[in-house]
């Protein structure tokens, strides 16, 4: 099923942009006004995870939610799945749309790429938080090697042809991820969880995503610059029942940030902006409340 056959969900207040990069089409939708917020997508989803989040936000905001390439309604080329060119595309995003200064709030692959865009651009971003990710400071340790397993779903992924094949193959596929990752049932319902497949259905799209885990696996694991220090506020929430979580991933980027916290969300699986979109909402009430006292005129 292609892009073009998709039904784009629909939100009450949103408004649709198409920006053009380098030949390739980001679709942005964009809501309400203030300090600009980025809110950005991991997989498999698009923009439309952010659905219980956006009403709690919009009043305090200017919400901006792109689709990652391959992704969503954002065009899927062949190559530049490299997470840095996700950040490229991100600060080329928000420079067509006049934004220079900006939050950020990412999940799963979007909060990988809030990192690396706070560590290359970090005069540009207000505060992260980050969700349902690990920090990408990690360094080789026993106790992290016995938890690899976490990421074996990664392998699948990033095998060529086969990723592709089982993605085309049935909706079923991406929405029985979602329901393993999942501990809050009504969070994300069946049929929202098979559109999510649909959109991954597509050939360009099915290869996109298998090609956001094969560079990560084959280029870019271990390789995060540790000689950058993130001087970004960052807040990272993780869920406890999430399956990549474990203790020994939680530990050890003191030496690599100047102002983090790590928090675990109690009976919280992996898709945090629609298992627990009241804790994100006041997360980002709290971090940026600087923000909106500004805004404001407050002292």
């Amino acid at each position: 099923m292609s892009r073009q056959q998709l039904e784009m969900p629909a939100l009450d207040g949103v408004r649709h942009h198409r920006i053009v990069l380098d030949g390739v089409d980001v679709h942005v939708a964009d809501i309400g006004s203030g300090p600009p917020l980025v809110l950005l997508h991991g997989w498999p989803q698009h923009w439309f995870c952010w659905r219980h989040v956006v009403p709690l936000i919009a009043g305090e905001h200017r919400l901006i939610i792109p689709d990652l390439r391959g992704h969503g309604w954002s065009s899927a080329p062949q190559s530049g799945y490299e997470k840095e060119q996700l950040v490229t595309d991100l600060l080329g995003t928000l420079d067509q749309l006049g934004i220079e200064r900006f939050g950020m709030v990412g999940h799963d692959w979007g909060g990988w790429v809030g990192f690396l865009a706070a560590l290359r651009t970090p005069e540009r971003i207000t505060g992260l938080l980050a969700l349902g990710i690990v920090y990408p400071f990690q360094h080789f340790s026993m106790a992290r090697l016995l938890q690899a397993w976490r990421g074996a779903y990664q392998l699948v992924l990033a095998t060529p042809l086969l990723a592709e094949a089982l993605l085309c193959s049935s909706p079923r596929v991406v929405a029985n991820v979602i329901r393993a990752g999942t501990r809050v049932p009504e969070a994300v319902p069946h049929g929202i969880a098979l559109d999510y497949g649909r959109a991954l259905q597509d050939p360009a799209r099915a290869r996109a995503s298998s090609l956001m885990y094969r560079t990560f696996l084959t280029h870019e694991i271990g390789r995060t610059p540790r000689q950058r220090t993130l001087t970004v506020g960052t807040r990272l929430l993780i869920g406890e029942h999430d399956p990549i979580r474990s203790d020994a991933f939680m530990h050890g980027w003191e030496g690599h940030a100047t102002a983090m916290t790590v928090e675990v969300l109690p009976g919280i699986g992996h898709f945090v902006p629609e298992e627990a979109p009241d804790i994100v909402a006041d997360a980002v009430r709290s971090m940026f409340a600087e923000t909106h006292r500004v805004r404001r005129g407050r002292p």
